[in-house]
């Protein structure tokens, strides 16, 4: 839940503000630009916008992490709306490099690619090879959304493998970098809006957040990465994030 609450208004402005859909099919809307959720274990907010824009039933998400239920903990293309199964480390980029890249061959093809990545994946090999191929072949139709809350599985991402620099390490990848609150809808919508600086260049939003953001008791503790929450509990985020 922590790791939900790290990104949700990014999700927030990128789904209300930004993609745009096509439809209705199948008695509901789909996706015209792509969304890749390479950090896969924010599945309760992906099917939650996905419901709110009636890509599937609101009714299903009664049905999350139940016994057989295809709605699981880390997004699958078994759910309408999910494009690409997402959660191990360093996969999503290298499916929104190929997927990009498919697009530019079309001249008529105005389809973008966003990837929303964890501060985590930023240790993984794949991702910045994929960062080498998004700048080599000139894929202004991507960007990387980095939800930057300074925590992975095991401990401070800095403390696991350091990461300071991480803008200059993606200009040196001849990346355009953008830095922003995450929190702050204005910014992340400017930041995801913003025509490019130059013609050519893959965008990065290095988004500054805080796991756990809006309920007190979670802000910034690595433990609601994994634990679930008591009836107790559930109320007073409830009572937090409605005030």
């Amino acid at each position: 839940i922590g790791s939900n609450l790290s990104c949700i208004d990014l999700l927030a402005v990128l789904h209300d503000k930004v993609l745009r859909f096509e439809g209705p099919k199948d008695g509901g809307y789909d996706y015209h630009d792509k969304l890749i959720y390479s950090k896969g274990w924010v599945a309760a907010t992906a099917y939650a916008f996905l419901a709110r824009h009636k890509i599937i039933p609101e009714k299903d998400l009664e049905t999350y992490c139940a016994d057989d239920s295809k709605y699981i903990g880390l997004v699958e293309p078994t759910v309408k709306g999910i494009i690409a199964a997402g959660g191990a480390m360093g996969h999503g980029l290298p499916m929104g490099v190929g997927m990009a890249m498919s697009y530019k061959k079309n001249d008529s093809d105005d389809r973008k690619v966003y990837v929303l990545m964890s501060d985590g994946e930023m240790q993984c090999g794949t991702t910045w090879e994929s960062a080498l191929l998004g700048a080599h072949h000139n894929l202004d139709n991507l960007m990387v959304i980095v939800d930057y809350n300074k925590w992975q599985a095991m401990g401070r991402t800095n403390e696991v493998l350091n990461l300071d620099s991480l803008p200059r390490k993606w200009n040196a990848f001849n990346w355009e970098v953008r830095q922003v609150d995450g929190h702050n809808p204005l910014e992340i919508e400017r930041a995801l809006t913003s025509p490019p600086l130059k013609g050519g260049a893959p965008i990065v939003v290095i988004a500054h957040t805080v796991k756990g953001r809006g309920v007190s008791f979670m802000e910034d503790k690595l433990e609601y990465h994994y634990k679930n929450i008591s009836d107790e509990e559930y109320e007073k985020a409830l009572e937090e994030l409605s005030t």
